[in-house]
């Protein structure tokens, strides 16, 4: 890849990024779609996230990317919100304008329902679902449940406060769904279809770790973890195990990042291109 002083700059702003398959999966996307652009990793937490966005407002950005544990508090810091961004109360995506406004989106419940609804067969308007996590990922996955008339949705997390503002926010924002239910508590689990995993226990230095005691796992239910490295995280193990039928979150990852470049340069995104680096990463990560 060829860098020069017309080059795009591409920075997602999180951590930890180790095992983050993003930069990878955008550069070859940039590169099939002919875009002199580069995506790289700042590993950074809330803590200096307002010095580099606005480092970010005088350099030769076209945007930037936001994950765990930024998504929320990145808000602050922005000029304009998207309509849907503003009511998720999250963003992942920053659009630097000509003008150099920044710009917020959320491409995560774009991305999240594609993968949910077309690789996972969840028909979210028959469904009852239980989230753990109620984050910048977590808001944005129930936020588009919601949006698309999901018959119910717990959250839990552990962090309460966090939980219970994603809750009051979704049946003030979206519809009446959501229902907040205290950290460690499985007595609503039974009555759900479709179980999430949006904490990011089971990736990072949380491998190996679940949120739920695989006692309370369902055949019946329907298992999604946003993560995607591991490609099988304990949780998404577990209820394999039990013969429950289950999604990591790579076609998430997709179709989130294929709606970014979107935003970011105006054209369509070469979405084959991108599936197929992400797929020969999973291979060598096997390998």
């Amino acid at each position: 890849m060829k860098v020069d002083i017309n080059t795009k700059m591409i920075t997602l702003i999180g951590t930890p990024l180790s095992q983050s398959f993003a930069a990878r999966m955008q550069n070859t996307g940039y590169e099939a779609a002919g875009l002199n652009m580069l995506y790289f990793y700042t590993e950074a937490d809330k803590e200096h996230l307002g010095e580099i966005v606005s480092g970010i407002r005088y350099m030769n950005f076209a945007g930037f990317a936001v994950t765990k544990p930024n998504k929320v508090r990145v808000l602050r810091y922005l000029d304009e919100l998207d309509p849907l961004c503003q009511k998720m109360g999250a963003s992942n995506t920053v659009v630097k304008t000509p003008e150099g406004k920044l710009i917020g989106y959320n491409t995560d419940g774009v991305g999240f329902y594609t993968s949910l609804t077309e690789e996972g067969g969840v028909q979210v308007d028959q469904s009852v679902f239980f989230c753990f996590g109620g984050g910048g990922a977590g808001r944005a996955m129930c936020s588009i449940l919601a949006y698309h008339g999901a018959r119910k949705i717990y959250i839990t997390d552990i962090f309460e406060p966090c939980a219970k503002s994603l809750v009051d926010d979704i049946n003030n924002n979206f519809a009446p769904v959501a229902e907040f239910v205290h950290h460690g508590d499985f007595s609503k689990l039974a009555a759900c279809n479709v179980v999430l995993n949006a904490s990011g226990i089971g990736m990072g230095q949380h491998i190996g770790e679940t949120p739920l005691p695989k006692e309370h796992i369902q055949p019946s239910q329907f298992f999604f973890d946003a993560c995607y490295n591991p490609e099988r995280t304990q949780f998404l193990m577990d209820a394999e195990e039990k013969g429950c039928k289950v999604l990591n979150g790579l076609g998430m990852s997709l179709y989130q990042g294929a709606a970014q470049i979107e935003l970011w340069t105006g054209k369509k995104p070469p979405v084959e291109a991108m599936r197929r680096e992400l797929l020969k990463i999973v291979a060598e990560q096997q390998s």
